[in-house]
This record gives structure tokens, C-alpha cells and sequence, in this order.
């Protein structure tokens, strides 16, 4: 569930950024290009990252060994 939500959040934001984007900064249509693909970008990094983390702790490749102590 957790991981749903934040994907669509990803995605609001990823389009409210590229809406803003092409209001303030309206130049000539190569450097809109420019910067619409540089938010796209910069969007899918940073969810790509957040879901790399997220998924790295359902399934962890080293799992703890807990001590007779503890």
C-alpha cells in the first residue's frame, strides 16, 4: 500500500514540477524541451532511488543473526 501511494505522489509532484516549469520558465521550444526532460529526469531518479530503498528492505540480502544473549 505504502508503496503505491508514494509512487503516486512521485507522479503528482512530477507533474505539478513539469506544469511549473512550462509557466515559469517559457522561452524558446528547445530549452522548454530542455527543462521539461530535465524535471522528468530528475523525478524518475529520485523515485527510482526512494523505490530501490523501499524494496531493499522487504527483501534484505544479509539477513541478522541474533545472538543466544539477546
Amino acid at each position: 500500500m505504502g508503496f503505491l501511494i508514494t509512487t503516486l505522489i512521485f507522479a503528482v509532484v512530477g507533474i505539478i514540477a513539469s506544469l511549473l516549469v512550462r509557466i515559469c520558465c517559457n522561452r524558446t521550444p528547445s530549452t522548454n524541451l530542455l527543462h521539461l526532460t530535465l524535471v522528468i529526469t530528475a523525478v524518475v531518479c529520485c523515485w527510482m532511488m526512494w523505490a530501490i530503498v523501499y524494496l531493499a528492505q522487504m527483501k534484505p540480502l544479509i539477513v541478522p543473526i541474533l545472538s543466544e544473549g539477546e
